[in-house]
């Protein structure tokens, strides 16, 4: 028996259509050859979702009540590591790590975790036990020893990995961006625990140092980890050897900034002529440069912002100078600000002084150095103390020769590598290690939280750093192809533009205005975009009796469009492959 759905459709007398709709309770026999039907009943007088169930009853269809005889088992965070795993295989990751095996697959959930969710490698491991990640790859059981020895074994293969991203995206005759940064420790038993200069401003801290290589574009393919007081150009110089060495890239141009390559390395640089380099002169190099009668005057920039110059001082460099006039307009008000508050901080003391509540030439010079120095401000103060007094004045001079050069910088390059570059793409090359600088933003704060670090054996620092580094480089195509769905600047102004200063497109000031796309889609923090992802889950559902079946959530518009922007389906699983 079944329930056939009978239309008919009659014209009244008015001429109008009508269509009535009959479902019968019908018995299909065959007799003397020929197939027969015999209507059982009508139930055309039924509620459309009580002719369904009996449909489905006839059709032989097991029917369970949903209150009592069906449970949702569980719910697993899937459509976030869906989308990374899916990026991962696109970018061949997992093939990257090395041979198929547990040791692999529980090092690509480290990365794919320090994504998605950054936190210790305990808290990652349990982490793992609420996702279809941990499910799929079959390390939700993973032990720490396991995870420990997964991030040897990664860290045995660095070089390699390295070697292949560098295949990819770097060439010979291409530019290599370097720079450093440093990250406080936890801890003081690491070797590697050293006091430095912080970047952090965690002063007072032990830290390690680590650089990033990237191509042009601030894709990084490797990274170098250094003592917490390993100076810049060393770390440059360790960054050349891997280059050569590690890497057998021949001609390149190194780019970096001006405390790295330094006077001392660009003499280093020049014994080998595979190797170029681009950096930018030091304050002091400037002044110089713009001394009376020197090449570089303000009538320079009369009519444009950026001019090439020559001094004896740099044989067989070419010297590219920058006027931007928003930097200049920044420089200014930040010095004001800056003297501003120097005063406003040394006026209780000048106060003590004046009441003989502090005396001696000693006393009131230490607690005034150490307000002047806190902002570097000494140079344009004029202070005189005595035992009894102390006066403080602005030296005006020196504040207009630093004036005059605000919002002027000059790019250098070794001739022989850059002579076939116009002189705004030498700058625009040097000003790419804001994509650096972005990495580091990246690995740091935003998104994969490196700090502080709790490791204290040396392997396992450089293993918890190159896992960051590989996350990186997965997050970095990751926003690139969902920025359509964040705030994220899709074409910045300097890339394009030497003397643009560092601002945001008007493109991306209209989706910070808005916070939604033309058609009303909603815009997400990166963060944020993943952690919506996360509400696609996948739903373990049991049936009394015996049964189950696992389900996907339905997707939402947003989450839809991200995997149209990823090039792939929402799969129902997550696999290494």
């Amino acid at each position: 028996m079944h329930v056939d759905r009978i239309v008919s459709r009659q014209t009244n007398a008015a001429g109008e259509p009508r269509e009535y709709v009959s479902h019968l309770v019908r018995r299909t026999f065959r007799e003397d050859g020929k197939v027969k039907n015999e209507t059982i009943a009508n139930v055309s007088h039924l509620p459309p979702a009580a002719i369904d169930v009996l449909r489905k009853a006839l059709a032989g269809r097991t029917l369970v009540d949903v209150e009592k005889d069906v449970e949702i088992a569980r719910s697993l965070q899937h459509g976030n590591v869906a989308a990374v795993m899916t990026v991962a295989r696109q970018l061949g990751l997992p093939a990257l790590l090395g041979p198929a095996g547990r040791q692999r697959d529980i090092a690509l959930a480290l990365i794919v975790a320090r994504i998605i969710q950054p936190g210790s490698k305990l808290a990652t491991r349990s982490w793992w036990s609420d996702n279809t990640l941990g499910a799929d790859l079959g390390i939700d059981t993973a032990s720490t020893d396991e995870i420990y020895a997964a991030m040897d074994w990664l860290l045995h293969r660095q070089d390699d990995i390295e070697r292949q991203l560098v295949g990819r995206h770097l060439v010979d005759g291409g530019q290599v961006l370097f720079d450093l940064s440093s990250s406080w420790m936890e801890g003081h038993c690491c070797p590697l625990a050293s006091h430095g200069y912080s970047r952090d401003g965690r002063r007072g801290l032990e830290q390690i140092e680590y650089g990033v290589l990237t191509d042009a574009d601030g894709r990084p393919v490797a990274i170098r980890v250094f003592p917490g007081n390993t100076g810049d150009p060393s770390a440059f110089i360790e960054a050349v050897h891997a280059v050569q060495k590690t890497f057998h890239l021949k001609s390149v141009i190194m780019v970096g900034d001006r405390g790295m390559i330094t006077s001392a390395r660009i003499r280093a640089l020049r014994e080998s002529d595979d190797l170029g380099w681009i950096t930018a002169l030091r304050a002091p190099q400037i002044a110089q440069l713009a001394a009376v009668d020197g090449p570089l005057q303000p009538t320079l920039f009369d009519e444009t912002n950026l001019a090439e110059i020559r001094h004896p001082k740099f044989p067989g460099e070419r010297l590219i100078a920058c006027r931007n006039p928003f930097l200049a307009a920044e420089r200014a008000r930040k010095r004001d600000e800056l003297l501003d508050a120097t005063e406003k901080a040394l006026a209780p003391v000048v106060a003590a002084v004046t009441e003989g509540r502090i005396v001696g030439a000693a006393d009131i010079g230490m607690k005034i150095g150490k307000i002047v120095h806190r902002r570097k401000m000494a140079k344009h103060l004029e202070i005189t103390i005595t035992d009894a007094d102390v006066t403080i004045a602005r030296r005006e001079e020196s504040i207009a020769a630093e004036a005059a050069l605000d919002g002027i910088y000059v790019v250098r390059a070794e001739e022989k590598h850059a002579s076939g570059m116009r002189g705004d793409e030498i700058v625009t090359a040097y000003k790419n290690l804001s994509q650096v600088e972005r990495v580091f933003r990246t690995i740091k704060t935003t998104d994969l939280q490196v700090r502080p670090i709790y490791h204290y054996l040396e392997n396992r620092v450089r293993a918890h750093l190159l896992i960051c580094s590989l996350a990186a480089y997965i997050t970095w195509h990751l926003r690139k192809r969902l920025a359509p769905l964040t705030f994220t600047d899709e074409e910045p102004p300097g890339r394009t533009d030497p003397v643009a200063p560092a601002l945001r497109s008007e493109a991306a000031n209209r989706k910070s205005t808005r916070k939604e796309q033309p058609d009303g889609t909603p815009l997400y923090s990166f963060q944020g975009l993943l952690a919506h992802l996360a509400t696609l889950t996948r739903d373990e559902i049991r049936i009394s009796g015996g049964g189950s079946l696992q389900l996907l959530t339905n997707a939402t518009e947003t989450q839809r469009k991200v995997f149209q922007l990823i090039g792939a389906p929402i799969s129902k699983t997550v696999g290494s492959q």
